[in-house]
Protein backbone atom coordinates (compact mmCIF):
# COMPACT_ATOMS: atom_id res chain seq x y z
CA UNK A 1 0.00 0.00 0.00
CA UNK A 2 1.16 3.26 -1.00
CA UNK A 3 1.89 6.48 1.58
CA UNK A 4 1.73 9.05 -0.54
CA UNK A 5 4.44 10.32 1.01
CA UNK A 6 8.62 10.34 0.22
CA UNK A 7 10.96 9.02 2.65
CA UNK A 8 11.85 9.24 5.97
CA UNK A 9 16.21 9.74 4.73
CA UNK A 10 14.61 12.39 2.22
CA UNK A 11 13.13 14.63 5.09
CA UNK A 12 15.90 14.09 7.37
CA UNK A 13 17.98 15.59 4.17
CA UNK A 14 15.89 18.16 3.43
CA UNK A 15 14.69 19.67 6.99
CA UNK A 16 19.17 19.45 7.90
CA UNK A 17 19.52 21.20 4.33
CA UNK A 18 16.76 24.24 5.70
CA UNK A 19 18.50 24.56 9.60
CA UNK A 20 21.78 24.59 8.14
CA UNK A 21 20.90 26.65 5.81
CA UNK A 22 18.96 29.48 8.34
CA UNK A 23 22.17 29.08 10.41
CA UNK A 24 24.52 29.93 7.87
CA UNK A 25 22.03 33.08 6.89
CA UNK A 26 22.25 34.58 10.63
CA UNK A 27 25.68 33.66 10.47
CA UNK A 28 25.86 35.93 7.50
CA UNK A 29 24.14 38.34 9.04
CA UNK A 30 26.22 38.35 12.04
CA UNK A 31 28.74 38.97 10.00
CA UNK A 32 27.58 41.47 7.76
CA UNK A 33 28.19 40.08 4.98
CA UNK A 34 26.36 40.07 1.77
CA UNK A 35 22.99 41.82 3.72
CA UNK A 36 20.48 42.20 1.42
CA UNK A 37 20.33 39.01 -0.11
CA UNK A 38 21.01 37.00 3.72
CA UNK A 39 18.12 38.90 4.52
CA UNK A 40 15.60 37.53 1.50
CA UNK A 41 17.30 33.91 1.98
CA UNK A 42 15.79 34.03 5.56
CA UNK A 43 12.49 34.99 4.08
CA UNK A 44 12.77 32.33 1.44
CA UNK A 45 13.83 29.98 3.62
CA UNK A 46 11.17 30.17 5.77
CA UNK A 47 7.80 30.69 3.69
CA UNK A 48 8.83 28.12 0.82
CA UNK A 49 8.75 25.14 3.20
CA UNK A 50 5.20 26.44 4.66
CA UNK A 51 3.73 27.32 1.25
CA UNK A 52 4.44 24.06 -0.30
CA UNK A 53 3.42 22.19 3.34
CA UNK A 54 -0.23 24.03 2.80
CA UNK A 55 -0.50 23.41 -0.78
CA UNK A 56 0.27 19.74 -0.34
CA UNK A 57 -1.95 19.16 2.04
CA UNK A 58 -4.95 18.57 -0.51
CA UNK A 59 -3.17 16.87 -3.13
CA UNK A 60 -4.28 13.58 -5.35
CA UNK A 61 -4.75 10.16 -3.57
CA UNK A 62 -1.09 8.41 -4.46
CA UNK A 63 0.99 11.31 -5.15
CA UNK A 64 3.99 12.44 -2.85
CA UNK A 65 5.04 15.94 -2.68
CA UNK A 66 7.60 15.82 -5.50
CA UNK A 67 4.90 14.33 -7.95
CA UNK A 68 2.23 17.61 -6.87
CA UNK A 69 4.64 20.12 -7.09
CA UNK A 70 5.81 19.25 -10.37
CA UNK A 71 1.74 18.58 -11.52
CA UNK A 72 1.36 21.48 -10.27
CA UNK A 73 4.03 23.77 -12.06
CA UNK A 74 2.57 22.20 -14.86
CA UNK A 75 -0.58 23.50 -14.44
CA UNK A 76 0.90 26.50 -14.19
CA UNK A 77 0.22 26.94 -9.61
CA UNK A 78 1.92 30.65 -8.75
CA UNK A 79 2.91 29.03 -5.31
CA UNK A 80 4.59 26.25 -7.13
CA UNK A 81 6.53 28.05 -9.25
CA UNK A 82 7.49 30.16 -6.24
CA UNK A 83 8.75 26.95 -4.54
CA UNK A 84 11.06 26.28 -7.14
CA UNK A 85 12.41 29.65 -7.47
CA UNK A 86 12.42 29.74 -3.57
CA UNK A 87 14.83 26.67 -4.15
CA UNK A 88 16.88 27.73 -6.42
CA UNK A 89 17.51 31.00 -4.88
CA UNK A 90 18.77 29.17 -1.98
CA UNK A 91 21.45 27.07 -3.69
CA UNK A 92 22.60 30.60 -5.56
CA UNK A 93 22.85 31.98 -2.00
CA UNK A 94 24.91 29.33 -0.73
CA UNK A 95 26.73 29.57 -3.88
CA UNK A 96 27.64 33.39 -2.97
CA UNK A 97 28.14 32.67 0.78
CA UNK A 98 31.02 29.77 0.04
CA UNK A 99 32.55 31.74 -2.57
CA UNK A 100 32.40 35.12 -0.58
CA UNK A 101 33.66 33.23 2.47
CA UNK A 102 36.56 31.76 0.77
CA UNK A 103 35.57 28.20 2.15
CA UNK A 104 36.05 27.06 -1.32
CA UNK A 105 39.24 28.03 -2.83
CA UNK A 106 40.83 27.93 -6.54
CA UNK A 107 44.37 27.09 -6.47
CA UNK A 108 44.70 29.79 -3.18
CA UNK A 109 42.71 32.45 -5.42
CA UNK A 110 39.29 33.47 -4.13
CA UNK A 111 37.55 32.84 -7.64
CA UNK A 112 35.13 36.26 -6.98
CA UNK A 113 38.63 38.36 -6.58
Amino acid sequence: MSTGSLPGWFWIIYYLFLFITLGALIFSLIRKRNIGMSFISIIVVITVPIMSLLNSIGRGEGLNEFEHLFSQIQQGAIWSLYVVVGYLFLLVWWFVFLFSNKIIKTKGKNLFK
